[in-house]
């Protein structure tokens, strides 16, 4: 009998360990995201998706084709132009080169540049910008983004584009407000931390990122590197118009690298975002320092700056009760998205070789559905709630200017079944969540369900005339009222 026991119980710990060490399988996003009928419904040539769960890549699917002109198939190793989400690589390299000793972001970064300097500016005559102004929009420049280029065209360099000899400028680049004093985002800041980096180390941008980023983390499929020049990716996605063509060569060649010249996969920009969050908890990080990690991410704009910035991350999103640090790209033809938690090592990557009214429907119902199949659960606004007083709740209610994001949108506060919700298009962008719940904290402050920043509304004659928003040490005061009806 005995013998029969023991058989009958190894059995049960062997199924049970077979149980418990399978991996949980994922096939239910691809059944969720039905990205197949929505590359038909809305003419997109390709898309390609990556989910990382508890620091490890779990998910990844690659859908359509690289070109319409030809039947090859996206796959994973397929790199796409990543638009804006070259900043926060370019602000990545800046920390470490700092870190190992060969930067001080503290400096004025007009003592880097040789080939062009800072214009002349009443702004500036005072106090030269440093480079952390330049890393976290709060330097004061002009130009915003910039139109891509294609070969056989003639393409401008660095400094004819700082002097506004390109599309979309007739201008050189200058300053509007004093450094440091509000936040304006700037592709142009960033095409001037390229040149101070390429005059400083003698070499290109795409070199050093090479060395200190992309090499180190064993990355195969992401460069600097631009279609016109030597090295360049070979299995690539090209870009297409609203209609499905593709634009030109397909090829975008973008000279300011810095802010916009990246290509990548969703596979390697997850990687780049799990070391970043290993290094953020500092452990199984190889590259990216503890140090680098914490001040690359951390807050360090609140006035005008949309939610919140760092240094060229966008810290405006508090998804599942999470503190993200994401980044979207989008240039013509092509755009996505890189969004990671600063805890708990979660988020996604997608990237889309289609126009915006072709890829924004597929790339928000992608994000939706991620954020709620995946049910992940933080614990970044977990202060202690109390009841909304009567008199405070029916002082509260109403249309107002935007408070959240200083937007130009209707931010609405409402009640619904004796709780507060606050109603926003900013708030259900990508989200589609109605149940940002308005909580009034034992301090005093209020919060958002999804909102990073904690609110304090202050009142005149019984209505709201300001809003506070505070994150960590940061403090700004947003002008608000109620819209009549």
């Amino acid at each position: 009998m005995k013998t029969i026991f023991y058989a009958s119980f190894f059995l049960l710990l062997m199924t049970s360990a077979t149980i418990f060490g399978q991996k949980k399988n994922y096939r239910f996003l691809t059944d969720s995201l039905k990205i197949e009928e929505q590359l038909k419904k809305y003419k997109l040539p390709g898309f390609s998706v990556v989910v990382f769960e508890n620091y490890k890549i779990v998910y990844s699917k690659q859908f359509g084709v690289k070109s319409m002109n030809s039947p090859e198939k996206i796959n994973e190793n397929t790199a796409f132009s990543t638009a804006s989400i070259a900043k926060p690589i370019t602000a990545l390299l800046c920390y470490i080169l700092e870190e190992k000793g060969l930067l001080n972001l503290d400096d004025p970064i007009d003592q880097s540049l040789k080939r062009w300097h800072l214009p002349k500016s009443k702004f500036t005559e005072n106090k030269s910008p440093t480079w952390k102004q330049f890393l976290n929009h709060t330097a004061g420049t002009t130009q915003e983004g910039f139109e891509d280029h294609y070969e056989g065209e003639k393409i401008p360099t660095l400094v004819e584009s700082l002097q506004g000899k390109i599309p979309r400028y007739d201008k050189e680049i200058e300053f509007f407000f004093e450094p440091g004093t509000r936040w304006q985002y700037s592709g142009g800041g960033y095409t001037i931390i390229q040149m101070a980096l390429e005059d400083r180390f003698k070499t290109s941008i795409a070199e050093l990122a090479k060395e200190h980023i992309f090499a180190p983390l064993g990355l195969k499929n992401t460069t600097m590197i631009q279609p016109n020049e030597k090295g360049f990716l070979m299995n690539v996605a090209l870009v297409h118009d609203k209609d499905g063509k593709v634009i030109k060569t397909g090829l975008p060649i973008t000279p300011q690298v810095g802010p916009s010249g990246l290509w990548s996969t969703p596979t390697e920009l997850a990687i780049i975002a799990i070391e970043i969050q290993n290094a953020l908890r500092n452990k199984n990080n190889n590259v990216i320092s503890h140090d680098v990690a914490i001040k690359m991410t951390e807050v360090s704009v609140l006035k005008n700056a949309v939610g919140g910035w760092s240094n060229g991350w966008q810290k405006s999103f508090a998804y599942n009760n999470y503190d993200w640090f994401a980044c979207n790209g989008s240039n013509t033809g092509v755009g996505g998205n890189l969004m990671g938690t600063m805890k708990d090592g979660n988020g996604y990557a997608y990237l889309a070789n289609g126009e915006k009214p072709n890829r924004f429907p597929v790339m928000g119902n992608t994000q939706r559905t991620i954020l709620r199949l995946m049910n992940w659960k933080g614990n970044f606004q977990s202060d202690e709630s109390q009841e909304i007083p009567l008199n405070l709740k029916e002082k509260l209610i109403g249309t107002y200017n935007d408070f959240l994001y200083g937007q130009e949108v209707e931010t609405k506060i409402v009640e619904r079944g004796n709780r507060l919700y606050v109603e926003s298009m900013l708030l259900d962008h990508f989200r589609s969540k109605k149940d940002n719940e308005l909580v009034y904290l034992k301090n005093g402050m209020f919060r958002v369900i999804d909102y990073p920043n904690l609110l304090k509304f202050e009142f005149i004659d019984g209505e709201v005339n300001t809003v506070i928003i505070r994150r960590d040490d940061l403090e700004n005061t947003v002008q608000t009222s109620i819209i009549p009806k």
